[in-house]
């Protein structure tokens, strides 16, 4: 398996004034499992809210709040440290950033220790937002956000939820998963290259029921088609995600439609593919379904000895694909290149996408997986064993080639 994109890194992370900022312990945490080197700066207001020595602890680095010594009696310091921090690190995090802070980077402000770094920075940079509601939707604010992304930098916009002040609205600090997501995806080398682009993915299992106890289903956990939605957003598309059952997590800004069977899955399918100009049907839909659904449990009194079973619609083969890109999954155990090329003509695809539950590893239940992206054209493009979500970049990247 190849190693994790965040080994040897070095990322600098930017904590300001914000009662968010108790939460950049666990994002340096998570950083530091994955093999990165962090190292922390702060705004004076930051300090007020978590202490440096619990940050410096975390990083196992100095925690630098100040752009200069407190005296020159006390001795002096390398005066060039923003220098040296800007050129050593390979991506920069701002989380929580507060709106002063956004102002002030949108208007080339070098007023403290963090913004200074920042005037010097080459490396990509992150921010992430957070704010009570009001503050966070001020026209103000929301026009830096807008001036931040056409600067170049990552912007994470904040979340729906429940405030510090009692307050629910947009503001709160985005999920330090989402982080770490956004992190990989710009150290992997992956750019906004799919703005404006209204995807619709598929994900997890459909179960068939038996009575209201029982039901035929598999074992996919949902995780390639979360882990495509969620690289496609990063990517700048509009994504609505139709899941079947799962316990992966979701993005707030997915156009998110639970469902349970193939025929939910079907009438949702059908229904959103108008509104969206590319299908990735990722979902390990039931091929075939009891024939009746007992309204009550059946008894194990009752000595069932089978059941009838019919096939499922073909959600792919029954779809009006005009004007659409699709790309279709095939799992396989057996002639594996072959059943899926068959697949890939056979229900018209644009590409399918190849898993096979040979390679330890791969498929189902697993955070890695090893897939063959086979195009129209006929070309085969095989990518070793890999988290779920460098597999779901490669994909996408393969899919921007028919985009283009």
């Amino acid at each position: 398996m190849s190693e994790d994109v965040l080994t040897g890194k070095k990322i600098l992370l930017g904590v300001t004034g914000c009662i968010a900022a108790y939460k950049s312990a666990f994002l340096i945490r998570s950083l530091i499992q994955r093999g990165a080197e962090v190292k922390v700066v702060m705004t004076p207001s930051a300090a007020e809210f978590i202490s440096p020595l619990t940050l410096a602890t975390l990083s196992q680095n100095p925690v630098i709040i100040n752009t200069f010594p407190v005296s020159q009696s006390n001795g002096s310091s390398l005066t060039t440290w923003h220098i040296d921090y800007a050129l050593w690190a390979d991506l920069m995090i701002i989380a929580p950033a507060t709106v002063n802070t956004v102002a002030k980077i949108v208007h080339g402000f070098a007023d403290n220790a963090l913004t200074t770094l920042v005037t010097a920075l080459r490396s990509p940079l992150i921010i992430a937002p957070a704010a009570d509601v009001d503050m966070y939707e001020n026209k103000i604010t929301q026009e830096n956000f807008k001036k931040l992304e056409s600067l170049g930098y990552f912007l994470i916009y904040a979340e729906y939820g429940h405030l510090a002040s009692g307050l629910s609205g947009s503001g709160r600090l985005a999920d330090n998963l989402r982080i770490m997501d956004a992190a990989e995806l710009i150290l992997s080398g992956y750019k906004k290259d799919l703005s404006g682009k209204n995807i619709l993915v598929t994900a997890g299992p459909t179960y068939e029921d038996i009575d209201p106890v029982r039901f035929i289903g598999n074992r996919s956990s949902g995780k390639m088609g979360y882990q495509i939605a969620k690289a496609a957003f990063l990517r700048g598309a509009n994504v609505t995600l139709i899941s079947g059952p799962s316990h992966e997590n979701v993005y707030p800004e997915f156009n998110f439609i639970k469902v349970r069977s193939a025929s939910e899955m079907k009438k949702e399918v059908v229904n959103k593919i108008k509104e969206n100009d590319i299908l990735i049907m990722s979902a390990a839909v039931a091929d075939y379904k009891p024939e009746t659904v007992s309204s009550t449990k059946i008894k194990k009194e009752e000595k069932l000895k089978s059941i009838k079973l019919i096939e499922t619609d073909d959600i792919l083969a029954s779809l009006n694909k005009e004007n659409k890109i699709v790309v279709g999954f095939a799992l396989e155990t057996d002639n594996e290149l072959i059943n899926a090329g068959r697949k890939l003509k056979s229900k018209n695809l644009n590409m399918i996408v190849l898993n096979s539950l040979k390679d330890e590893k791969s498929g189902f239940e697993t955070d890695t997986n090893k897939v063959t992206v086979i195009h129209s054209s006929g070309d085969e493009i095989e990518f070793p064993l890999q988290s779920k979500f460098q597999i779901a970049n490669n994909i996408l990247t393969e899919l921007h080639k028919i985009i283009k």
